[in-house]
């Protein structure tokens, strides 16, 4: 244990909250991520199911051939600003996940292990060899990270500490030196309690600790490329980019909330906690890229952050969105921006939003787009 205990010394040091070793046998869950994944609810993120990928993380010695052992570390990034994450943004504004009011993580955590390599390199084993991930790499992060004692998968599928809650962002290190592993985290805390499952608009998480990416509002707002749903849509609310609303109900981080908050390593940006409509909806490509090339909303591309305020500006009734819309819907180079912003138009009724779904009825000829106009105009 002498080396853990240094470990997890630098890695405070270095602005990890939780550290944990294990070991690389498969995953204990392993046969409920398979049923998963065959039920389709993974969505369109057909990586997650690819052959090369299943193998890897089913068995975690295919990741990095030469590792004997897995470190975890966990990035907080709950602080003052983000526990009141839950008021309502002023009008015109719509919310962004918390996590991603920040500098984008992966520029920041692999560099972050990496110093926490070299320090094991000086310190413990001069021959180490490693590699390092954080939510890029085939590996069943929470799973693992679970059995590395840094806390337990919630109904909601996040990985709770019950010191610090859930806000916080995983990363690994593998490692060719065999270090003792930690001992696994085997309670589960959630017990009875449902108010995740309850208060999830679309209704995506389950009893058994699983959630369906296909009504998740942060894979429809992030990970998605498609057009959202036109019956999820309005569920969600005013999300711009992710949600966190199953983590604001969770009781344990609200625990955790009022307890003095770990140093993070992922500091906030003023203006990206919650997101203009106008400002967003006016964004040429070569704007969007100079805003957010540095941050998670990237993620999102241009289109699909423009989607998804689209579909905020209508759940919100922001008609100063109109013209804006109305301008997308018969300009924008993107048939995916162009189909929402027809959507939002329909869920006003002024006469400037009819006008304008009227005009781009004669002129559309993009197929998708045109039933998206044809709906709104109620002819569908």
């Amino acid at each position: 244990m002498k080396h853990t205990s240094i470990l997890k010394a630098e890695a405070h040091g270095l602005g990890f909250s939780l550290l944990g070793i294990t070991s690389l046998e498969p995953p204990l869950h392993a046969q409920s991520y398979l049923d998963w994944i065959e039920q389709g609810k993974h969505a369109s993120m057909a990586y997650l199911a690819s052959p090369r990928g299943l193998q890897a993380r089913l068995d975690p010695r295919q990741v990095f051939p030469p590792a004997q052992s897995v470190i975890f570390v966990a990035a907080a990034y709950h602080n003052a600003l983000e526990r009141n994450h839950s008021r309502l943004p002023e009008r015109g504004h719509g919310k962004v996940a918390a996590y991603a009011s920040g500098p984008d993580y992966h520029q920041i955590l692999p560099q972050k292990l990496l110093e926490l390599a070299e320090l094991i390199r000086n310190g413990i084993d001069p021959r180490v060899t490693y590699y390092a991930y954080t939510d890029t790499g085939p590996v069943l992060e929470r799973d693992l990270a679970q059995r590395a004692g840094l806390g337990w998968v919630g109904k909601n599928t996040c990985l709770i500490n019950p010191q610090i809650g859930s806000y916080f962002l995983l990363a690994e290190l593998f490692l060719s030196t065999p270090l003792e592993p930690s001992s696994p985290f085997d309670a589960d805390y959630c017990g009875n309690c449902r108010k995740c499952i309850d208060a999830c608009p679309t209704q995506c998480i389950s009893e058994n600790h699983t959630l369906d990416a296909r009504r998740c509002i942060s894979f429809l707002t992030i990970e998605n490329r498609a057009g959202i749903p036109a019956e999820l849509r309005p569920l969600l609310g005013d999300w711009l980019f992710g949600c966190d609303i199953c983590l604001q109900v969770c009781p344990w981080n609200q625990k955790a909330s009022r307890k003095p908050q770990p140093a993070t390593i992922i500091p906030s940006q003023n203006g990206l906690q919650s997101l203009d409509l106008l400002s967003i909806l006016s964004l040429s490509p070569q704007e969007f890229n100079h805003r957010f090339r540095h941050t998670p909303i990237h993620r999102a591309k241009r289109r699909g952050l423009l989607r998804n305020t689209a579909v905020v500006a209508a759940n919100t009734q922001f008609e100063a969105a109109i013209p804006t819309l109305s301008h997308l819907l018969l300009s924008d180079s993107e048939p995916l921006v162009r189909a929402h912003a027809a959507w939002a138009l329909g869920k006003f009724t002024t006469s400037e939003s009819r006008r304008a779904l009227q005009l781009a009825l004669k002129s559309e000829i993009n197929g998708e787009v045109l039933i998206e106009i044809q709906n709104a105009v109620g002819l569908g």
